[in-house]
């Protein structure tokens, strides 16, 4: 990591101010929420904001067909996001373990390729405020080509009796490389960390919290970007990342489903993983072994199981992103892939929920995805409206940035940033750039390649 970055992660692990001095602004973000949300509500159904896809269909003819259908989709898209806002608000934190009880913890990190960041994200393991005796971490090359086992090994002189290194003889991919840490790990608490990520000193101790109650299975940790000041995608990645966990993951918390533990940053209780490790080493999915998605593919082990997934807040990782567009489109294929893979399996699993989380998950997963028939018919239409009248893209463009504005109020909540400008840009670089994904990974859904290794 240059100097750039460190000072990067230097200033990404500052404390935040106390929440008391941030009150006033608190409430006045969360009033301008509610309001811009009846502002919205009132622009869809009253004001010409969905006047260019209306004309699109009464010049074919399609009115009474799709109209009446998609405006019951948007009031229950917009019931969805209230509901969203109100679970997100009630969220709180778990309380962190103290030291004097903190669990034996086994840390796996699984590094291909990495080179010398993956001992920096061992020291910083290494580093944090947990006790030493009660940490073992596992460092596993998957059969890397580079220099990788070398900083490894000088992690593991650094830190004696803490490291514990692992050195496949051939790549079995990411999955196989947790699945022989999972079998080494000694510890009550599995914490897995990706090997170009680094963690806040008070990570560990916070991530343990949660296991106190018996009935949770997995918690999910918050993923910050550590490169976010390389150029404009990181920093665009980077709001889209906080939106996505302390949004999102906040209040799938509160119904105690989180639907993706990620591999950036997750904890499991050892004897639940020991459980379910057999059924994920060997997933596969219409015929074809599952090699990524190794993620989403053991919280819905763990949640098949019976247990409950959880979002720890103030457990925070910051992972290396994509800076080039060709990457982003690759990461973005793998994980609309196992999306797609695992969203059906989740639609087995939903049953065995709790009522109140059964419903909350099954309304949620079935309006998020819902949103893609009706997004991919709407830009269509769009685009013949923008044939026939050019004037229609002005409207369309104002549309996408009050959109995006909107949600980036929840941003400023969690984030007191300028930052928030790239999220408003990264709607429209969403909209031009990266609408063809998702389309292309339901087709090649199938597809085993890693892409990025």
């Amino acid at each position: 990591m240059d100097h750039s970055t460190s000072s990067i992660a230097v200033e990404a692990l500052q404390p935040d101010k106390p929440a008391s001095n941030a009150d006033h602004w608190d409430r006045l973000l969360i009033a301008t929420i509610f309001a811009g949300m009846l502002g919205f509500a009132y622009a869809v159904f009253s004001s010409s904001l969905l006047q260019p896809i209306i004309w699109a269909l009464q010049k074919q003819h399609w009115n009474a067909l799709v109209l009446r259908p998609a405006v019951i989709w948007v009031a229950m898209g917009l019931l969805l996001l209230l509901l969203r806002t109100v679970l997100w608000l009630r969220y709180r934190p778990f309380h962190s373990v103290i030291e004097a009880d903190a669990p034996r913890l086994s840390v796996i990190i699984p590094a291909y390729n990495e080179g010398m960041m993956v001992e920096r994200s061992i020291a910083s393991v290494a580093s944090a405020n947990y006790p030493r005796d009660r940490i073992e971490i596992i460092a596993v090359d998957d059969g890397s080509k580079d220099d990788t086992w070398n900083y490894i090994v000088r992690a593991d002189l650094r830190f004696p009796d803490m490291v514990f290194p692992v050195r496949l003889s051939s790549n079995r991919g990411k999955r196989g490389a947790l699945a022989e840490g999972f079998r080494r790990a000694m510890g009550d608490i599995i914490v897995t960390v990706d090997s170009d990520s680094i963690i806040e000193p008070d990570t560990l101790l916070a991530i343990a919290g949660p296991f106190r109650d018996p009935r949770v299975g997995a918690v999910a940790g918050k993923v910050a970007v550590l490169n976010r000041r390389a150029n404009i995608i990181s920093r665009m990645l980077h709001v889209r990342f906080i939106l996505s966990f302390d949004f999102l993951r906040s209040a799938q918390s509160v119904f105690r489903t989180v639907y993706c533990c990620p591999g950036a940053l997750t904890a499991y209780r050892t004897s639940v993983v020991r459980q379910v490790l057999p059924a994920w080493e060997q997933q596969t999915f219409l015929g074809v072994p599952c090699t990524f998605g190794e993620d989403r593919g053991m919280t819905n082990c763990i949640l098949d199981a019976g247990y409950d997934t959880v979002y720890q807040r103030t457990a925070v990782v910051h992972t290396v992103v994509p800076e080039t567009y060709t990457k982003l489109c690759k990461m973005y294929l793998r994980w609309d892939r196992s999306y797609i893979r695992e969203e059906f399996r989740f639609a087995r699993i939903v049953w065995k929920r709790p009522l109140v989380s059964r419903v909350l998950a099954i309304y949620e997963c079935a309006i998020t995805n819902l949103r893609f028939p009706i997004a991919y018919f709407s830009i269509g239409l769009l685009v013949l409206q923008v044939t026939r009248d050019p004037g229609t893209l002005p409207r369309m463009i104002f549309a996408i940035m009050i959109v995006s504005a909107f949600y980036m109020l929840y941003y400023l909540r969690s984030e007191r940033s300028w930052d928030f400008v790239f999220g408003i840009l990264y709607a429209f670089f969403s909209f031009f750039a990266l609408t063809w994904i998702f389309p292309y990974a339901f087709l090649t859904v199938r597809a085993r390649g890693w892409l990025t290794r």
